[in-house]
């Protein structure tokens, strides 16, 4: 990683190349790059979800920060991950 702060991320460049082709003019590259950002987001949503429940965030609170219900937060990640935030497997 670069110390300057002109050098983005490989993340970031990636991320930032998704939002430029989302807003493309070619429906093919546009509609592709929507659905990359939306397994991105769903990837980190997951990832977070876990995160807050190992350190013992209640359903309510994730649900407040994402801004959807209570019971869409849990039904969406409960199977997946359990209190202590590890995958259902894992335990």
């Amino acid at each position: 990683m670069h110390d300057d702060p002109s050098h983005g991320t490989a993340q970031e460049e990636t991320s930032d190349t998704l939002a430029r082709l989302a807003a493309d003019d070619d429906p093919l590259r546009g509609l592709g790059a929507v659905r990359a950002l939306r397994t991105l987001a769903d990837r980190l949503e997951e990832v977070q979800v876990a995160n807050a429940r190992r350190a013992g965030w209640s359903w309510q609170q994730i649900a407040e920060v994402l801004q959807v219900s209570r019971q869409a937060v849990h039904q969406k990640h409960a199977q997946d991950t359990g209190r202590d935030g590890r995958k259902e497997t894992e335990q």
